[in-house]
């Protein structure tokens, strides 16, 4: 037997002894992993990188990586480090890992410039994606990752997603008439339902049609062994110190998935779905690929097995990402969850700011009729103000991690002060260190949008100076990295704001929002599969708006 094929037998017979030890066992073995792990480093060749300042920790073990895990604010707990240490500095996590933070514009501009070549995952992360997902878009660098990305580039330019915005429209109606007639039933003038299930739902629907001519049927309440699955994420699920401490762990060591906590149980079963369904939606794609013209994510991918060019990948990357990568994170993250998650605080932020929702109505009510994809893309300056403040606000990705894959030079737009007193303009970085850009800072920071930066203001994108000189600086769309930014920006951004621009436009025309309790109702945040946000003292995720239609 070769190594390879020894090291995956080692690593299947650990995973297998992983189900079924206790506790106590685990925690034996990964002390003496840390130990192994700590003292490796210590021996190791000086590093180049340059030395910042940051905050101390007092876990040896897991440094500040359980309370950024347990924060409502991760965002702000970077923001705060920033202004204490400069826009670079670096902070202790797991093992001994030191990670520098990069809260500069011009910095993080440098790194997702160069992001999947001279940055690529962080190696325990990596395998932890392909063992679960397969070696799909997320998983490949370099050439494989272009080559993957210009062949699906096709269907998800705006030509693409104009052709399936028929399929959004059709989940938004559905969610109208059941909106409608729920409050019809209720025998008042309004109805308080769960905005987030709804949004959960359209979304899954929507996406399902245009991107694998598959409908969930979840706004039908058509019973889906998937849609419980993803439901049991949705309900929440508590967050003891153990649990928090295997998820942290999984980051540097990829086999502690197999430890049987509750979340990595659920994600088990999801696992197993989504495998039985993309077998189906393989064979379905196969079976009508001659009838007629079909633009999905999975018809595009298989035939480009058999194209005969540049462009052509491989099959193994065919079937990794059809079967796991792509509906798992195209359809279930990028829909079920960053796109449902980004029109639920949408919903929610139009029902704490009445003022913007009536201001927001009357574009839409004057504009008469239903807009076209290129109608909402061009002609409703105020619902794109929303939409840009909603992503600014609530980033479905708080931050991104990289591993340095070559010896770099980092440039900042503002000086900082190094652990020997040292000023710099610049960092080296060597290869190996682990960098990471918190999306969810920089979208908020006071010193990047100025100090009306945690307020929810659309105007700031329509007013002359709205934008600020150093916001100005931050190179993704529209000056904001809730999208990414570079070679591995976001490939679905366009429709995922074609469907947030829908259901908004749809739901503000036709229904007023307000929140349940009052004005004054607190939500924060809670871990599913990501962040979610929920109304406090309710169960699970949910966020009850009380609803009624606009009478005009």
């Amino acid at each position: 037997m070769d190594l390879p094929s020894t090291l995956v037998v080692v690593y299947d017979t650990l995973c297998d002894r992983l189900r079924s030890v206790s506790i106590a066992d685990i925690a034996v073995g990964l002390a003496a992993v840390w130990a192994f792990h700590t003292a490796f480093h210590a021996t190791g060749k000086k590093s180049r990188t340059t030395k910042l300042r940051g905050p101390k920790s007092n876990d040896p073990f897991f440094g500040v990586s359980k309370e950024l895990f347990r924060s409502a604010d991760m965002g702000g707990m970077y923001e705060a480090w920033a202004k204490e240490y400069g826009v670079a500095y670096e902070i202790p996590m797991i093992c001994g890992e030191r990670r520098i933070q990069l809260c500069d514009p011009r910095a993080a501009a440098h790194f997702f410039s160069k992001d999947t070549w001279s940055y690529v995952g962080i190696k325990g992360m990596k395998a932890a994606v392909a063992r679960r997902m397969g070696k799909g878009l997320s998983y490949g660098e370099g050439e494989s990752h272009r080559r993957q990305r210009r062949t699906m580039g096709p269907s998800f330019n705006s030509t693409a997603i104009r052709k399936l915005t028929p399929a959004v429209h059709k989940a938004v109606d559905k969610v109208k008439a059941a909106w409608e007639a729920s409050i019809e039933a209720g025998g008042n003038d309004s109805i308080v339902l769960d905005v987030q299930k709804w949004m959960n739902y359209v979304s899954l629907d929507a996406f399902g049609i245009a991107g694998f001519s598959y409908d969930f049927n979840s706004l039908n309440g058509k019973p889906n062994a998937m849609i419980s699955v993803l439901d049991s994420f949705a309900a929440g699920m508590p967050q003891s110190a153990f649990s928090v401490a295997v998820s942290v762990l999984i980051l540097v060591f990829p086999i502690a998935s197999n430890i049987p906590t509750q979340r990595n149980r659920m994600f088990d079963r999801l696992q197993k779905r989504m495998t039985e369904l993309c077998d189906a939606l393989i064979d379905n794609a196969n079976a009508n690929r001659d009838m007629g013209e079909n633009a999905s994510t999975i018809n595009l991918l298989l035939r480009a097995e058999e194209e005969d060019s540049g462009q052509r990948i491989s099959r193994e990357e065919v079937v990794s990402q059809a079967r796991l990568l792509w509906f798992l994170r195209t359809l279930l993250i990028a829909s079920y969850e960053t796109t449902a998650m980004t029109m639920t605080w949408g919903l929610l932020e139009l029902a704490r700011h009445p003022n913007v929702q009536n201001k927001l109505r009357e574009e839409l009510v004057s504009f008469g009729g239903e807009p076209s994809y290129d109608q909402l893309t061009n002609d409703l300056p105020y619902l794109d103000a929303v939409v840009q403040e909603v992503l600014r606000l609530h980033p479905s990705v708080p931050e991104l991690t990289r591993e340095a894959a070559e010896d770099d030079v980092i440039p900042l737009f503002e000086p900082v002060q190094t652990k020997s007193g040292e000023v710099v303009d610049s960092i080296v970085v060597e290869r190996g260190t682990i960098l990471s850009v918190p999306i969810s800072c920089i979208n908020r920071s006071d010193a990047i949008w100025g100090p009306d930066a945690k307020s929810f203001k659309p105007e700031r994108w329509l007013e002359p100076n709205g934008i600020t000189k150093k916001a100005q600086e931050v190179k993704g769309y529209r000056h904001l990295l809730t999208f990414g930014d570079g070679p591995r920006s976001c490939i679905g951004k366009t429709f995922a704001l074609a469907e947030i621009k829908t259901v908004l436009s749809m739901a503000i025309r036709n229904f007023v929002l307000e929140m349940k309790d009052g004005p004054d109702t607190k939500v924060e945040l809670s871990r599913g599969i990501t962040l979610r946000p929920k109304v406090v003292g309710e169960d699970g995720i949910r966020v009850p708006l009380r609803i009624r239609q606009y009478k005009g």
